[in-house]
């Protein structure tokens, strides 16, 4: 049987051989295995699909997608999965998706409980004016 041999192109692992950030997420989301974990990955997926170029890191134990600086997190809790904005103070927001953190001068966040439905077009909209704000600093 011939030898495998390893693909020196696979950047699927940091050199110190940990995982990806892409790698850290989707074991969060399987770890999760329930609503929060769906709801999680749909996020992740309009993100990408408003930015295909969003980088995807790791900190503070949670996704960070970012483009020219941090445009959001994306944190679970028992209740809601919590997408926070660095800038989300500084955002129009015409569909009025923030509902957390609107007290703060900088951050704004969303909240998604069980059951709610995701308005992907105007979550789309959000990270496109997010990544806009990030490239006009």
């Amino acid at each position: 049987m011939p030898r495998s041999i390893p693909n020196l192109l696979d950047v699927s692992k940091s050199n110190d051989g940990a995982d990806s950030p892409s790698q850290l997420i989707d074991e969060r989301i399987a770890e999760l295995g329930d609503w929060r974990g769906e709801t999680l990955a749909r996020v992740r997926e309009l993100i990408k699909e408003a930015d295909p170029e969003v980088v995807e890191e790791w900190k503070w134990r949670n996704p960070v997608w970012s483009h020219g600086g941090i445009i959001c997190t994306g944190e679970s809790y028992k209740k809601a999965v919590k997408m926070t904005f660095a800038k989300g103070a500084s955002l129009g927001d015409p569909a009025g998706l923030f509902n957390s953190s609107l007290g703060g001068n900088t951050r704004r966040a969303i909240d998604i409980h069980e059951g709610e439905e995701i308005d992907g077009e105007a979550l789309k909209a959000l990270i496109r004016e997010a990544v806009a704000l990030n490239a006009s600093d």
